[in-house]
């Protein structure tokens, strides 16, 4: 007779359970049901635009040329010497049409032109080399411009993702009334929005970034909302995989009708995906939670004021072969001033990867070397000399002893590279998927890798002399789960057109789930 009772009592608090997760199952997806919709739709609509939408432009980078030293008579001292000019941040040399120009940065970060050949400086010159790389890009010389605007900072058309900043948008009066965004101080093409794309874009980001609360809230507020209703979602479909995954009983029991069909139809859907909702919530609340302290990379600049008289040799005498230069800058290290010169990498020891590179729209390689402006001594190892130095001076720990030797979380914590060892450090010429991929922008960059608790590694931009990414290794693991979870790398090996069919379908089958539920829903 005991046995009786507690087999009984047993059901009935299974039955109890059963009726609990349902109730809790169902008020999930009363309060997700639009936010799931939503994500499904936009996120079906990305890799739909990709492969059937995917907007091209003519040309991805500029060509370099060597510098035409018969059109640059003057030198950089003699410019500003003309110009009654002492103090300034950098400058290079680019080419507009055949014309060489110094292009000089103020320190109010203001860029100016000057005319190699006259020391003439160029009215409105940022503005008109801009409209220039927007053509080039675009290799489109006849379209009316309609607008040019310079963005300092991000906005809804253009996103963090792109990277550079300050940029121009330049907008053509075309039938796809084409967007082009450059950044003039490297002559590097940010990004380019046809219609279609402009269109996709505000779409995402309303539907699928909800960008549209921060018209009514703060970002963090953003974040907040996003982060609830991802894990209500996360609960929602665990709570289905309990109810329909594990107690079947119940599920078997239901006899087909019209609406009984309807249930199985959903039950059997969520099932199906339940895995990749879970996926896609727990790698977008994870995301998520990396946007509460982000890396200030756009701040990361190293640019002090140059004075004149601490560049005491001419940039046309400096120790280099002139017949290869494709360009040259100034940084300072150490209390000197250095020529960061590029030059037209050996054709014998480059050509075939810098011939590969042009195929894959990457920008061929280029040597670069550093010569001292005081004493025209030439360094090969500056541009790692100088990666370093950039690391260490905007790396955030303060600490002076081994991190290898701090044992205590805290002191983890203020572990700074200048203590650690140097474990790899090497030029990256091509973006990788595992650290530093096409999301970062900026190439060449050295990267720096570092024995520190946390692997701190650093990616520096020694042509623009900034940080271009910062990795640990909480970021690798948040990286690894959205790529896996939420991007479907795990598919990288089938290839991009399988990979992105199997995601497009796991969105639809959630869709389907979440329509059919929505329908038993309105049903009760």
């Amino acid at each position: 007779m005991s046995m009786k009772k507690e087999k009984s009592l047993l059901e009935k608090i299974e039955k109890k359970t059963k009726q609990r997760v349902y109730k809790w199952h169902r008020f999930f997806a009363m309060i997700t049901l639009v936010p799931v919709v939503l994500w499904c739709l936009s996120g079906i609509m990305h890799p739909f635009m990709a492969h059937f939408f995917k907007p091209e432009i003519k040309k991805e980078f500029v060509e370099p040329k060597v510098v035409d030293s018969v059109k640059v008579t003057f030198s950089i001292q003699e410019i500003l010497k003309v110009n009654k000019i002492d103090t300034f941040k950098n400058f290079r040399l680019v080419e507009m049409d055949g014309n060489w120009f110094y292009q000089v940065k103020w320190s109010n970060e203001k860029i100016d032109y000057f005319d190699a050949s006259t020391t003439k400086k160029i009215n409105n010159g940022d503005v008109i080399y801009a409209h220039w790389l927007a053509r080039y890009f675009l290799d489109d010389h006849q379209s009316k411009i309609v607008k040019t605007t310079l963005l300092t900072q991000f906005d809804s058309q253009y996103k963090y993702i792109n990277r550079y900043l300050p940029v121009y948008k330049v907008v053509f009066d075309r039938p796809d009334k084409m967007q082009v965004y450059v950044e003039t101080g490297s002559s590097k093409l940010a990004t380019f929005n046809p219609v279609s794309r402009q269109a996709f874009i505000w779409f995402f980001d309303t539907f699928h970034n909800w960008s549209f609360l921060d018209a009514i809230a703060t970002n963090s507020v953003r974040i907040v909302i996003l982060t609830v209703l991802l894990g209500i979602i996360l609960l929602s479909a665990i709570s289905g995989l309990l109810i329909y995954g594990f107690f079947w009983k119940q599920f078997k029991k239901i006899q087909p009708n019209h609406t009984n069909n309807k249930r199985i139809s959903h039950r059997k859907y969520g099932l199906a995906f339940s895995i990749f909702c879970i996926g896609f919530a727990f790698s977008g609340v994870y995301h998520l939670t990396k946007k509460w302290n982000p890396v200030p990379l756009q701040e990361m600049v190293y640019q002090p004021d140059l004075k004149m008289d601490k560049i005491k040799l001419s940039n046309q005498n400096i120790a280099v072969d002139q017949k290869k230069l494709l360009n040259i800058s100034l940084i300072q290290f150490q209390d000197s001033v250095y020529y960061r010169c590029e030059l037209k990498a050996d054709e014998t020891e480059h050509a075939p990867l810098a011939e590969e590179k042009w195929k894959k729209k990457v920008a061929p390689v280029a040597d670069v070397v550093y010569i001292n402006a005081a004493t025209n001594v030439l360094d090969k190892e500056m541009d790692f000399k100088y990666a370093k130095f950039l690391a260490n001076y905007f790396d955030g720990g303060n600490s002076t002893a081994s991190c290898c030797e701090s044992d205590s979380f805290s002191e983890e914590k203020k572990c700074s590279i200048k203590a650690a060892p140097l474990l790899e450090t090497k030029v990256l010429t091509e973006f990788d998927n595992r650290e530093y991929g096409f999301v970062n922008k900026r190439l060449p960059v050295v990267k720096l890798a570092y024995d520190t608790p946390e692997e701190t590694t650093y990616f520096v931009a020694t042509d623009a002399s900034r940080i271009a990414a910062v990795v640990k290794n909480s970021d690798r693991a948040e990286g690894y789960s959205f790529a896996f979870f939420h991007k479907f790398l795990w598919m990288d090996w089938a290839g991009k057109t399988i990979r992105d069919l199997v995601m497009t379908l796991a969105a639809i089958g959630l869709f389907i789930s979440a329509i059919l539920g929505m329908r038993l829903l309105f049903k009760k």
